[in-house]
């Protein structure tokens, strides 16, 4: 029987994570503490120094977006492959992860409005986004992808037209499937966990977003399959950043660099997606340039 709540739901991919969430990332309290004596100390007039005297760096993630970002309702801990990807920035400054839900329609008000410090949200690096925020160079590629019940009669973008399409308010897909099946009725919601919801339960026909984020639905109920072709989409993920803020951006893409060559970043997709995929990857080489064109 299909589950609808999604507390009940993110249960069934404990299991599946449980080997993956050892002591080594039990998370600690945030904020209030001192930065590290092994961590580089930054002037007090930039954000890094900032961040190192407040104690922790506020971080806005995904709640319910297994395995990029989720809560686990077992122990209340975040999770996931941004969350571990926040955790060794905050180790780099010395100071705790404070780990904040961050949805697609907030994600650049909280960097606007210094809600959080950085935003790591399976964000898609584009132009639009760009000219709001800075990002830093992209730390993982998705591709965009449709998700739909066993029985579907869907079979990619060009068979959606007068069907029910889930993604989130403020997701790039917003526009995709505008532009690719204007024709789809489109159901706009706040998180990727009320989609599965909809799908699950027959109220809409299809889920379209990051073939990341659909794979963690199937992890969830594994009667669900995504439809076969070509991607909708490239998506490069990229940190958000506060705009202007050019010292902070090197410091989070030195991080970032040191975290691909250095086997973080590998150990991580193994943890988090590879081991569920069966799918090798390297980390991205993709500039932050490119990206943004690849987007456009």
């Amino acid at each position: 029987m299909k589950t609808t709540r999604w507390a009940l739901l993110l249960v069934l991919v404990l299991g599946l994570f449980a080997a993956a969430c050892g002591d080594d990332d039990e998370e600690q309290p945030a904020g209030g503490g001192e930065a590290t004596a092994e961590a580089e100390q930054f002037p007090e007039d930039t954000t890094m120094g900032k961040i190192q005297a407040a104690g922790e760096i506020k971080i806005g993630v995904k709640y319910d977006v297994p395995p990029f970002g989720f809560k686990n309702p077992q122990n209340d801990e975040i999770e996931g492959f941004d969350v571990d990807l926040g955790r060794a920035i905050a180790e780099k400054l010395g100071v705790e992860p404070n780990f904040i839900e961050a949805i697609s329609d907030n994600r650049i008000p909280f960097l606007e409005d210094g809600t959080v410090d950085l935003v790591l949200s399976t964000m898609t690096i584009n132009k639009e986004r760009d000219q709001e925020i800075d990002f830093s160079e992209p730390y993982y590629i998705a591709r965009g992808r449709i998700l739909v019940p066993p029985d579907s009669d869907i079979t990619g973008v060009d068979s959606l037209a007068g069907k029910k399409v889930c993604t989130a308010l403020g997701s790039t897909y917003e526009e995709t499937i505008k532009e690719q099946a204007p024709d789809a009725d489109l159901e706009l919601v706040d998180s990727y966990s009320e989609c599965l919801e909809l799908v699950q339960n027959g109220a809409v026909d299809a889920v379209s977003t990051d073939d990341v984020i659909l794979t963690g639905m199937i992890i969830q109920d594994d009667t669900l399959k995504l439809t076969e072709g070509e991607p909708l989409t490239t998506e490069p993920y990229g940190a958000g950043l506060p705009k202007d803020d050019a010292e902070f951006k090197e410091f989070v893409d030195g991080v970032l660099e040191e975290y691909k060559s250095g086997g973080g970043w590998a150990e991580a997709y193994e943890k988090w997606v590879g081991q569920y995929t069966g799918e090798q990857q390297d980390p991205p080489t993709m500039t932050l340039q490119e990206a943004i064109e690849a987007t456009s």
